[in-house]
């Protein structure tokens, strides 16, 4: 479940996603309404980020290849451990070709 948003800049691989609920998607340093199921792609290197629309939702992510998976797994094993921060989630990022871009919401970590 997401109730926030977080901006990363992507740097090797590229993306689509669906939102189960209306999302606002930045891209480009655009803000765009993006309704529930519809496909996204996200080129390799495009700075983005997402927030929740009106409704807590989900999004499912597509990577190619499934180079997230490392990503996914540190975030896991730090909020399990209770070492998450927005330091912590940016180290992360970082050793992922990722960077945090924008302010990370309170309910993100």
């Amino acid at each position: 479940m997401c109730d926030g948003s977080a901006s990363l800049d992507v740097r090797r691989h590229p993306r689509v996603c669906v939102p189960v609920q209306e999302y606002i998607i930045f891209l480009d340093g655009r803000e765009v309404p993006w309704p529930a199921g519809l496909f996204v792609f996200i080129p390799a290197g495009m700075p983005h980020g997402f927030r929740v629309g009106a409704k807590p939702s989900r999004k499912l992510n597509f990577y190619a290849p499934a180079a997230m998976v490392g990503y996914f797994d540190e975030v896991s094993a730090a909020t399990t451990a209770g070492q998450m921060s927005p330091e912590a989630l940016a180290e992360i990022a970082l050793r992922h070709s990722m960077e945090v871009l924008g302010p990370v919401p309170e309910n993100y970590v």
